[in-house]
């Protein structure tokens, strides 16, 4: 029996989209688990994304398929990642997630597994209230929150700046949103996420 894990990311500059593929690949280290990534709409105006420079960067991942609120139903587990917005969730998957109440309604989330990461643009930039005010919703939907424990040595990395919590993998991208690029410690703890993710919900769909 194959287990569906799901990744749904917003990125504006593509450090969550790299977060993703990190995530995407720990997942797939586990044994029958199909693994896709989708990407929530865009909502800044066309002109707007040009303005700051994030249409040339979205090109990368433009290749990603868009989601629709609907595919949450097919995931074992759902992944989301997003970057921080004053220590929140963005706007895009604010406006993505508001479009469950359907789901909600009918009880459709309720028991998948649910995990997130994420990226600020400072160290103290709100990435531990973005992880867990995100949370919040997924306990609305009825879902069983994972996230990423101390067995993963990269959280206790004292060596460097460096991105990383219990609550779930991240990063710095710099005040710009551009400017740092993601580290191999945070990807290394951004794959461990993806794997345990998965080998708790394989464990949980073929419990007895």
């Amino acid at each position: 029996m194959v287990t569906n894990v799901k990744i749904i990311f917003y990125s504006t500059y593509g450090h969550i989209y790299q977060m993703a593929e990190a995530v995407a690949e720990g997942a797939r280290n586990v044994p029958d688990v199909d693994v896709t990534l989708s990407q929530v709409p865009e909502v800044i105006p066309e002109k707007i994304l040009e303005q700051i420079g994030a249409k040339q960067a979205r090109a990368k991942f433009a290749h990603v398929p868009v989601a629709s609120i609907d595919e949450l139903v097919t995931g074992d587990a759902l992944i989301f990642g997003t970057p921080t917005r004053f220590g929140n969730m963005c706007g895009q998957m604010r406006n993505f997630l508001d479009q469950a109440g359907g789901l909600w309604a009918q009880n459709k989330l309720i028991g998948k597994v649910g995990s997130v990461f994420c990226s600020t643009g400072t160290q103290h930039g709100g990435q531990e209230t973005t992880l867990t005010s995100f949370h919040t919703t997924l306990l609305h939907l009825g879902m069983i929150i994972v996230g990423t424990p101390y067995s993963e040595p990269g959280l206790t990395n004292m060596t460097e700046i460096s991105g990383g919590t219990p609550y779930g993998a991240s990063t710095l991208a710099g005040a710009d949103g551009r400017s740092r690029a993601v580290t191999e410690n945070e990807l290394a703890i951004a794959r461990f996420q993806g794997k345990h993710v998965a080998s708790i919900t394989k464990k949980l769909k073929h419990a007895p």
